[in-house]
């Protein structure tokens, strides 16, 4: 039997993409992934996250990655419409890595207060058949083969961040609980006349209102 392990990196963050990782792996080698240590990606050091990334690639079948750009977080976030808000983006796109994995069975790290319907929301994407779907909360916890999703899909992530860092500077954890991010975001609306970039998920509620207080000062400095 084959078994996939679906999770995710960076939803929260107010910049960067969202990042969604799948393995697959013979059930018989499910073992084997936790015997390498294996655990969810936030209980890791970036350091050991690198170091097991490529030794997770060994083990399995094949894995899969899709990186959901911030322009649509952003379309799905204030789409009116209940289809496309950010927790059915994420089961559409978990089912995109599921269906090119084609296990058997498929774990995946639920997103939505009540695991059981972001399962069916997946379920809705895949066509027919459809292997098993087991949606869980912490199942990057409880599951090896999820952990080792949620290490390829933070390294992976990790490393968008980097090559944004090179780009724009430092800009923190990118979560709008830092400071340093808050103020990388007012530094990006003055040096883009108060407009953010590509990279910046400005249907966030704190970005969208450090933008309309921008436009309201230079209002009144006009």
């Amino acid at each position: 039997m084959m078994v996939a392990g679906v999770d995710e990196a960076g939803r929260g963050c107010v910049i960067g993409p969202l990042v969604v990782a799948g393995i697959v792996v013979s059930a018989d080698n499910l073992q084997l992934l936790l015997e390498l240590g294996v655990k969810d990606s936030k209980c890791l050091s970036a350091k050991k996250r690198e170091a097991l990334y490529p030794e997770i690639l060994k083990l399995v079948k094949s894995h899969h990655i899709i990186k959901v750009p911030p322009y649509l977080i952003d379309r799905a976030v204030r789409s009116t419409r209940t289809l496309y808000k950010l927790n059915h983006l994420e089961a559409q796109t978990m089912a995109k890595v599921i269906q090119e994995l084609s296990p058997d069975k498929a774990f995946v790290d639920a997103a939505d207060v009540l695991p059981k319907r972001f399962g069916e929301y997946i379920k809705e994407c895949l066509a027919m058949p459809y292997p098993v779907i087991v949606s869980e909360h912490k199942a990057d916890k409880n599951y090896g083969v999820v952990a080792a999703a949620s290490i390829v899909a933070k390294v992976e992530r990790d490393g968008e961040i980097r090559r944004l860092q090179e780009r724009y500077g430092e800009f923190g954890s990118g979560y709008l609980t830092d400071e340093r991010t808050l103020g990388f975001l007012r530094r990006l609306l003055d040096e883009g006349s108060g407009f953010y970039p590509s990279c910046v998920r400005k249907s966030w509620e704190p970005a969208r209102k450090l933008k309309e207080a921008y436009g309201s000062k230079q209002k009144t400095l006009g």
